[in-house]
């Protein structure tokens, strides 16, 4: 047996069945024993793209996902979408081609452990044909149980190699044992008498107690204290389904009812969140309250320099229910008709929107997306001036999943979306994205048609950078520097192999949503909006208004 069947016989025996990237010398060998063995390969248009593709497997998928390139300029290319996954800590292994093992006179010769320190990337080296399946174990046991991405890079020659027949590999999830250990008695009794002494009770819920299915127990629990249910960015919309007393994201994106009311709370319950900066606004968004933590992390230091007031170190599922089993009774809290009112008030009026002739204002733009897209159909969030109305608006109960604050780069939400409805047996899912981050990546539009990936992209389009052109305005520069003229993307979707359609007003969208509805295909949407409506966000970061 080759060195690289045996990689590739272990990657299987790892549960690889989608791996995204593109082919050369270095990876080709590896690929071909891969698609023998029935792993279906995504061929991208940019090994960037590809990662980012993988990227949005994992977090869909709850596993790690799996990019490849060839040696050198292929893992080069790897860097900002690296990186977006690093921040996002995502599960993921990158299989790398590599120059014949020493050869520093090689073309496409690259020192790939120091690249992968550079890019925040884990890296184990196949360096010995005998060690092929035990470099495979070890990439995939870091990516699970660190959550980041692990670069495993293989020399060619080694690679070619003989080795002997893996009969017998230990996927590395026979490695990590499933317990769940109870927390601290005295911590439980701790977050209880802070509950019992409480009026005001607010539950956040992040993205760990999203991964951990503890939707019943995060319910069950505010149920009993009376709270309100926030969520952080990256759980947007998460259980808004499932009470009436859910005031969607807790920081810089609730809307002014949101903030006055967490402003309230004397106590905060955060369950798989770490409370940074952003969701508790470095501490002004909850002055008077005292923090309860959920959390399996050994210890965390909050966005406002200090640790919670009980801290259980749990598993949510776990945590929670043991908290709610040392509660008795129920209080009223916020659930009150008064705060019910306030809840379900219109967050933008529709006489607020202000439109111009040829373009939409883009809260309406988010309205039409909320009502006419079902919500089984997922959500992908960009980043960006644009997607701030999206993040701050969608309130229909799907899945949402946010790319804001993965490094800043703009341009990965569609491939998270390819990726994310590939891990989800082609459902379609939407992206809301800007004009100059999707045509960053626009080749892989055409991926996803070769594919036959129903990703629809919505693009919000104001001709220019968005975030630039706002931000220039409130220092005194001249915006218009930011504004760049962008041809109908509608034609060019057509043009790639999908459907497309520009939007200039609400029934013109109605009708590009509908068809899209109707028959999911790859589709872009060009919805032209104004500049004249910043966003809330910006707002209140760059003029200082209380909205």
């Amino acid at each position: 047996m080759k060195v690289y069947e045996a990689l590739a016989l272990a990657f299987v025996a790892e549960g690889t069945s989608d791996v995204f990237g593109m082919m050369g010398d270095a990876n080709m060998h590896w690929m071909n024993a891969l698609a023998q063995r029935g792993v279906r390969l995504y061929e991208v248009r940019h090994e960037g793209s590809g990662l980012g593709m993988a990227d949005g497997w994992a977090r869909a998928a709850g596993r790690p996902g799996v990019v490849t390139t060839t040696s050198g300029p292929g893992v080069a290319q790897l860097a900002t979408s690296m990186i977006c996954a690093s921040r996002a800590r995502t599960p993921l292994v990158a299989f790398c081609g590599e120059t014949p093992w020493g050869d520093q006179s090689a073309v496409q010769y690259l020192d790939q452990r120091r690249f992968a320190a550079a890019i925040e990337c884990g890296f184990v080296h196949v360096s010995r044909a005998d060690l092929a399946a035990e470099a495979v174990q070890k990439a995939f046991h870091l990516a699970r149980t660190e959550s980041r991405p692990i670069m495993l890079s293989a020399p060619i020659d080694v690679q070619k190699q003989e080795c002997e027949e893996l009969d017998d590999y230990v996927p590395s999830t026979a490695l990590i044992p499933q317990v769940r250990s109870l927390p601290d008695p005295a911590a439980v009794a701790q977050a209880r008498d802070i509950i019992r002494s409480s009026k005001r009770v607010v539950i956040i819920a992040g993205r760990g107690a999203r991964r951990a299915d503890a939707g019943e127990q995060v319910l069950r629990l505010q149920e009993q204290t009376g709270a309100l249910l926030a969520t952080t960015l990256q759980a947007k919309n998460w259980l808004c389904g499932g009470t009436d007393y859910h005031v969607g994201i807790a920081g810089l994106y609730g809307n002014k009812i949101a903030m006055e009311l967490l402003q309230e709370a004397d106590c905060v319950i955060a369950v798989g969140a770490s409370l940074n900066h952003y969701t508790i606004e470095h501490g002004y968004l909850f002055p008077e309250a005292r923090f309860i933590q959920i959390d399996t992390a050994p210890h965390i230091v909050m966005g406002n320099g200090a640790v919670a007031d009980a801290y259980i170190r749990a598993d949510a599922v776990t945590g929670l229910t043991e908290l709610s089993q040392a509660l008795e009774g129920r209080t009223e809290g916020y659930h009150t008709a008064e705060v019910l009112h306030r809840l379900t008030a219109p967050l933008v009026a529709p006489t607020e929107f202000r439109g111009e002739p040829g373009r939409m204002d883009p809260r309406e733009v988010i309205y039409v997306l909320d009502e006419e897209i079902p919500g089984e159909i997922g959500l992908v969030l960009g980043s960006g001036h644009q997607t701030d109305f999206g993040t701050m608006l969608f309130q229909r109960s799907r899945e949402v999943m946010s790319n804001y604050g993965m490094f800043g780069a703009i341009g990965q939400a569609p491939l998270l979306t390819i990726g994310s409805i590939v891990a989800g047996g082609n459902r379609p899912a939407f992206v809301v994205e800007g004009d100059a981050s999707f045509l960053m990546h626009l080749s892989e539009f055409e991926t996803a048609c070769r594919y036959d990936i129903p990703v629809l992209v919505v693009v919000m389009n104001d001709e220019g950078l968005g975030a630039e052109f706002h931000k220039a305005a409130a220092a005194g520069l001249d915006p218009e520097l930011a504004v760049i003229p962008t041809p109908e993307l509608g034609p060019v979707a057509v043009a790639l192999g999908g459907g497309g359609a520009t939007v200039r007003n609400e029934a013109e969208l109605r009708a590009a949503l509908a068809e899209y509805v109707r028959a999911p295909r790859p589709t872009v949407i060009d919805v032209r909006i104004t500049r004249g409506v910043v966003s809330v966000p910006y707002r209140r970061l760059l003029y200082g208004e209380d909205v």
